[in-house]
């Protein structure tokens, strides 16, 4: 029986997505010299031509290989009706667009199935880096150009899991573009000084590979911009809450996210 037989729904759908967000990736890097001038959206986000060329290749490939879900993407969602769905795909096509336009490396191709609130498989590219991280039941990264001829050699790809934070101390990942002082001053009160600054979901992924250990967001995020990373830190074992400690949901009327914080290992499950 062959290792694509062997896998669950989940594990088999962070794969496609994972698949998608490649193809999408080489669609971002072919056009990345001419567009990084970005144009801007009426809530003042830039936005630029690959953004929109990723877009339309990941609702091409979603529609052909799975029909029947309905699809949320950042570029696509504007003045449209909240989805009615308790299943459906929620797409940031590019994730870090400032770090984009920056001629930084730190931008992803975001993709993940929200069931019933939760996200519960995803994956995470992050095409100048070739690094692709899928989570469903199991966690996993794969470096991209690792290929069997020229596919993706998913064979090649290591499972990742969190951490316990060492001795030394917590490891906070926070945003680079976006550290608002409440975020920093949540930091200051937890008594971290070990900062890891990172841009797109790729601070989720850097947590569910054991590299941090903590992501605290107090500034506004949508629901596109972390589901994806989410859905593969829950796989590799970690958590995302709100500030009151309850799962952080998906499918929202406007799909604005509150102030969370993303953990590997909670310092209440230390012990």
């Amino acid at each position: 029986m062959s290792e694509e037989c062997d896998l669950d729904e989940l594990d088999r759908l962070a794969r496609l997505f994972g698949l998608i967000a490649v193809r999408a990736g080489e669609v971002i890097m072919s056009v990345r010299a001419d567009a990084c001038r970005p144009d801007y959206k009426a809530d003042g986000s830039p936005v630029t031509a690959a953004d929109l060329a990723a877009d339309e290749t990941i609702r091409d490939c979603l529609t052909r290989n799975l029909p029947e879900l309905p699809v949320v993407t950042e570029e696509s969602c504007a003045g449209a009706a909240p989805v009615q769905a308790d299943r459906f795909v929620l797409v940031d096509p590019l994730d870090g667009t400032k770090e984009f336009i920056q001629g930084r490396s730190e931008f992803t191709v975001n993709i993940a199935l929200i069931d019933h609130g939760r996200p519960v498989a995803g994956a995470v590219y992050a095409p100048a880096l070739h690094q692709l991280y899928v989570g469903g039941t199991n966690a996993y990264k794969l470096d991209t150009r690792t290929t069997d001829g020229g596919e993706l050699c998913f064979s090649k790809m290591h499972p990742i899991s969190v951490r316990r934070v060492p001795p030394e101390g917590c490891r906070a990942v926070v945003s680079r573009s976006h550290l608002d002082p409440a975020t920093r001053q949540w930091v200051e009160r937890h008594g971290i000084s070990d900062l890891e600054p990172s841009g797109s979901s790729l601070k989720f992924c850097l947590i569910a590979e054991g590299c941090a250990d903590v992501y605290p967001r107090l500034a506004p995020t949508m629901e596109w911009d972390t589901a994806a990373g989410h859905a593969v830190l829950l796989a590799a074992g970690g958590t995302v809450t709100d500030l009151d400690g309850r799962p952080m949901r998906y499918g929202k009327p406007d799909y604005r996210n509150g102030d969370f914080v993303a953990w590997g290992t909670p310092p209440k499950l230390q012990k």
